[in-house]
């Protein structure tokens, strides 16, 4: 982040000796700090604030004078948990949600580190200095689904020297906590350094009792935004975590979980808002940041407590407070005018003392980023004679034992059923199964597959492939062996992305070509597009639920409860079984 105006320079302003850039007059100020609603004018320069008050000496020939005569000022809405990889990515994403108010984001580095290693990703933080906005970044310290040689990528020497960087403010959610609970100990050395550092180490802790939650903050946690009801988000917020209420395209909790406002009235100094990487379409409709403030009041939140746990709550647990999250002098410029408290839409968008958006529309340029710069490592080494043989997809089944099933009960969560299915030729016959998909979950090197059967997923599906999942690995789905094929075969020229067949015809493809899980173009549409063409597909095609990217993605995670299709095989979450172990693959052995 680049403040350009000297304190010495912003004395001379607010002292009327030296005019504003830009001057805001008139404007029912939102005061964070002190929870009022003042009339105040505000004088901008080099993209901080020098004065807020009554007078109106700081304005020259050359001063940009906005009217916010009846409007309300407020200070940058702040994202302190992002995920810029949901189909868009950091470009498209910033440009999309600047535009709606939100001026600060602390971004999660998972499949950029995944797919570049910490150089490569060091290099992209750098030239993404040039996004309009403040962008602060989380480092991840394990993916979301062990693999082999998850430690070789995730080692001891590279997180230490991302975590140094100056836009990373701290560790990124841990998705795996028993990991924690268990006291594993390069993670509780990284903790414990990130803490020294003056930096925070960011939680994930769905499903974890009060009893094992002391535990996790005794680790070194100072944050958790996976509370589903009101008295979990208490929990949490007795044992001194900093509590995020959510409200995503996935979790639809955010009624539930705000009660802990508007009926157990506890002080919300300790209280953040995420939107926890929602499907391009939820952005779209609902917005960002100011999506959250907005629902928030809604509900029932006063509106100076919805902006207050949207500004200076989340730049204080940042340790930014001092640079971001309310308007006073020597702040950074972020500042919102809304025509009302209550739909939370900006009619201008001021980011580092810039006219950034008017209306909703982005005024600023966004930067061209060359992402083929970052595609270092190769997207596939498989073979693909591996994947054009309709023999890998087969599950293996002799008809002597029941199959264990993947059941979708939910968008995402999944149990495990067993079933009695035929048997052909030492494989699963699901002629007489119509609920039953196959699926592969494929090593990009070629190194292992793990197979298993789906149910409750869709139902007339032939073949579909996909790189969009937690491992960005193979994930191969369907009915029909010759079309998991050919979807699998085109994903593999494509070098990531997802594709659906139908009867031997390619129906629908989206190429992913960054990491596996994002398109490159710039426009905010692309991925909104994608993402509906997608949705419609496979909904058509018996897909029961409203969010299939969350499904694919955390199909192949071991951190939800369920039975899952991981890297390690099928594994049962609960339990901790590996049911079926992952084969060993090569051309000459499917």
């Amino acid at each position: 982040m680049v403040t350009q105006a000297t304190n010495q320079e912003l004395i001379e302003v607010a002292q009327g000796r030296c005019p504003a850039d830009l001057f805001i007059a008139d404007g029912t100020v939102v005061n964070v700090y002190s929870g009022e609603l003042l009339r105040s004018n505000i004088a901008v320069y080099k993209g901080r604030i020098a004065y807020v008050g009554d007078r109106a000496h700081a304005i020259g020939a050359e001063t940009r004078v906005i009217s916010a005569e009846g409007k309300f000022v407020a200070p940058g809405f702040i994202e302190p948990h992002a995920h810029p990889w949901v189909l868009y990515n950091p470009v498209s994403y910033v440009g999309k949600v600047l535009s709606l108010g939100t001026t600060t984001i602390a971004h999660d580095n998972l499949f950029f580190y995944l797919h570049m290693g910490a150089e490569t990703f060091q290099q992209m933080v750098e030239e993404l200095r040039q996004l309009p906005g403040n962008h602060l970044w989380l480092v991840r310290l394990i993916s979301q689904a062990d693999y082999p040689g998850e430690r070789e990528l995730f080692n001891r020497r590279d997180l230490k020297r991302l975590l140094a960087l100056p836009e990373v403010v701290g560790t990124a959610e841990v998705t795996r906590w028993p990991m924690l609970f268990n006291s594993d100990p390069l993670l509780l050395e990284l903790l414990e350094e990130t803490r020294e550092r003056g930096k925070l180490n960011d939680g994930h802790t769905s499903g974890c009792s009060y009893e094992k939650l002391n535990s996790l903050v005794a680790a070194g946690l100072t944050a958790c935004h996976e509370a589903i009801t009101a008295e979990e988000a208490l929990d949490r917020l007795r044992l001194g975590l900093w509590t995020t209420l959510r409200n995503s395209s996935l979790r639809p909790d955010f009624p539930e979980v705000l009660k802990l406002i508007t009926e157990k009235q506890v002080p919300t100094n300790r209280v953040l808002m995420t939107t926890d990487g929602p499907h391009p379409s939820f952005i779209a409709e609902h917005g960002c940041v100011n999506g959250l403030v907005r629902t928030a009041v809604q509900h029932g939140v006063p509106p100076m407590q919805a902006i207050q746990m949207a500004t200076i709550n989340p730049a204080t647990y940042l340790k930014m407070d001092h640079t971001i999250g309310g308007i006073a002098p020597g702040r950074r410029a972020d500042l919102l005018i809304f025509p009302d408290l209550a739909e939370f839409r900006p009619e201008w968008v001021i980011c580092g003392g810039e006219l950034a958006a008017k209306h909703g529309e982005l005024l600023l340029p966004l930067p061209k980023i060359d992402w083929t710069r970052y595609q270092t490592r190769e997207a596939f080494r498989l073979d693909p004679a591996v994947l054009a043989d309709p023999d890998t997809y087969r599950y293996r089944h002799n008809g002597d034992a029941p199959v264990p099933v993947i059941h979708f009960r939910s968008a995402v969560i999944t149990q495990m059923r067993e079933m009695d299915l035929d048997a052909a030729e030492g494989t699963v016959d699901l002629a007489r199964h119509d609920g039953l998909l196959m699926s592969a979950l494929i090593h990009r090197d070629g190194d292992w597959i793990a197979r298993g059967l789906l149910e409750k997923f869709a139902v007339k599906l032939d073949g579909f492939a996909s790189t969009y999942n937690t491992t960005t690995h193979l994930l191969v789905i369907g009915k029909d062996p010759q079309a998991m094929a050919k979807a699998a075969l085109r994903v593999h020229e494509m070098g990531g992305g997802i594709v659906l067949v139908e009867q031997g015809e390619i129906v629908l493809e989206i190429p992913l070509p960054l990491a596996g899980m994002m398109t490159t173009d710039a426009n905010f549409s692309t991925a909104v597009d994608a993402h509906d063409e997608l949705l419609s597909a496979l909904q058509k095609r018996g897909y029961p639920f409203h969010d299939i990217l969350y499904s694919l993605l955390f199909l192949t995670c071991d951190n939800l409860p369920g039975l899952r299709l991981t890297p390690s095989g099928l594994y049962e979450v609960k339990s901790g079984r590996l049911i079926v172990p992952a084969a060993r693959l090569s051309s000459q052995n499917i």
